[in-house]
């Protein structure tokens, strides 16, 4: 006779526990940075054991992945938001609205600014931002061939990702310099990838009559 197989933890569970887990990191990235992440301070302020932060995050780099991809999955929301097609006049538009959007995600979120901006050396997070980057370029590409008619693209630099990094380049400095992006700043980030971009859109790209 079979017996019954054990019951499996519910998944709703443990992603309760994960969402618990990062909103404890992203309190400690907003209050102390980086450098003073460990498993037992997210344990302490998660107010769960230790071992229940080990059993999903086998280190404090895992756990810092897993706050990028978070903060890359809000890139892609903001990128993924409708955009009024009739309201645009040129790419510059559509490239000054999508920018704010992502400007706002790091204006809002301190924990972002730690990850993407901060000075922190950790290879693993840095691998995982320009994974992230690599696919937020090609969903950007989409957002504006869906508005725009593109030109020929080389095929070996992936321009939109270059355009976001330098403009992560720009925040970060604002980082450095005043700990908040500036207005001014973000100023000069959307100048920064317009300007790289403007290498290889024209002026007047012509317009979609419908988004696609």
């Amino acid at each position: 006779m079979n017996r019954p197989a054990t019951p499996r933890k519910p998944r709703a569970a443990s992603q309760a526990r994960i969402a618990t887990i990062l909103a404890a990191a992203r309190e400690l990235l907003a209050s102390e940075g980086v450098g003073s992440l460990s498993i037992y301070g997210v344990a302490e302020r998660a107010q769960i054991p230790p071992s229940s932060v080990y059993h999903f995050f086998a280190s404090v780099p895992a756990l810092l992945e897993a706050l990028t991809a978070d903060v890359h999955a809000a890139f892609r929301a903001a990128l993924l938001q409708p955009v009024e097609h009739d309201a645009l006049r040129n790419w510059h538009d559509l490239s000054r609205i999508l920018e704010l959007r992502i400007m706002r995600i790091y204006h809002d979120d301190a924990a972002a600014r730690q990850l993407i901006l901060a000075q922190h050396g950790l290879v693993e997070v840095s691998q995982a931002d320009h994974q992230h980057d690599i696919e937020l370029s090609q969903l950007l590409k989409e957002v504006f061939d869906r508005h725009f008619h593109l030109p020929a693209l080389p095929a070996e630099i992936d321009v939109f990702a270059l355009a976001m990094e330098l403009g992560d380049r720009v925040y970060a400095r604002s980082m450095q310099q005043f700990e908040q992006i500036t207005p001014r700043m973000a100023e000069e980030a959307m100048r920064v990838m317009d300007a790289y971009l403007g290498l290889y859109l024209p002026p007047c790209l012509p317009k979609r009559p419908d988004p696609l």
